[in-house]
């Protein structure tokens, strides 16, 4: 780790170090550190855990540059960031550090957000269910956590079914404003419908994030399918008929399907 902490202050050296990192500040870094973080899921989702290894060692190496450039101006340094998340878990863990015994996963969920509603507290946040939600998180994360949030103090669906009838109610009228032509109307009824669907998964247990790209990942494989019979045929997509391009895309899915894609 010391290795790596003496590169990283070699690269931002004023005098000798590398001009593309001596360039760079937290506003510049932040969307690397999102995309490093992103192909550490990537990684994890083809389950290529060499892959996984590097991406790791990326994504630790972004914690490490904003550390530096924290410690160039005397906030703090790495050793402050380690020593406060070794804290924050020990703090919020009482059950496996401490005497403190839960009966249920239940009673242990309830009391890290306790410990978690305190932190914000200590942080001068107003105490409100739903401060400290990032709003630079993804819409979907972003919707599942404060949906979370939410539900701590009661403020929930009581079941997916009920949920369900919320999305088929958010639909309904996402094709009313659909049909009126308002456009405004049209974003907020779809934006409605993809929060009613981002609690839906909540309540089924399921990451909407990972379930979308899975989902995009098979359209993917079964578009270039599609693809390479259009480009077998020597024919351009504009001389295909939609009901062509159907078949085609019945057939990749029934060849992906066989071969287990």
């Amino acid at each position: 780790m010391q290795k790596l902490l003496d590169i990283m202050a070699k690269l931002r050296d004023p005098h000798q170090g590398c001009p593309w990192d001596r360039e760079q500040n937290f506003q510049s870094i932040a969307p690397h550190t999102l995309e490093e973080a992103y192909e550490v899921v990537d990684a994890i989702e083809r389950n290529d855990l060499s892959d996984l290894r590097h991406e790791l060692g990326d994504l630790l190496l972004q914690v490490v540059f904003h550390a530096q450039m924290a410690d160039e101006q005397g906030a703090f340094d790495f050793g402050q960031v380690v020593e406060g998340i070794c804290s924050k878990m020990i703090r919020r863990h009482p059950h496996v550090f401490g005497k403190q015994k839960f009966a249920t996963s239940a009673e242990q969920r309830a009391d890290w957000e306790r410990h978690k509603a305190a932190e914000r507290a200590q942080k001068g946040a107003t105490g409100g269910v739903l401060d400290g939600v990032s709003r630079s998180q993804p819409g979907l994360s972003r919707a599942i956590k404060l949906g979370k949030r939410a539900a701590t103090v009661g403020f929930d669906w009581p079941d997916a079914d009920r949920v369900i009838e919320k999305v088929r109610e958010e639909l309904e009228e996402l094709d009313q404003a659909r049909l009126s032509g308002d456009q405004n109307k049209i974003e907020e009824e779809l934006g409605d419908l993809l929060f009613s669907m981002a609690s839906l998964a909540r309540h089924l247990g399921i990451d909407p994030d990972s379930v979308l790209r899975r989902a995009a990942m098979k359209f993917e494989l079964r578009f270039n399918r599609v693809e390479n019979s259009v480009q077998a045929a020597s024919r351009s997509w504009q001389d295909w008929r939609l009901e062509e391009l159907e078949e085609l895309w019945q057939q990749a899915k029934t060849d992906l399907a066989s071969s287990d894609l």
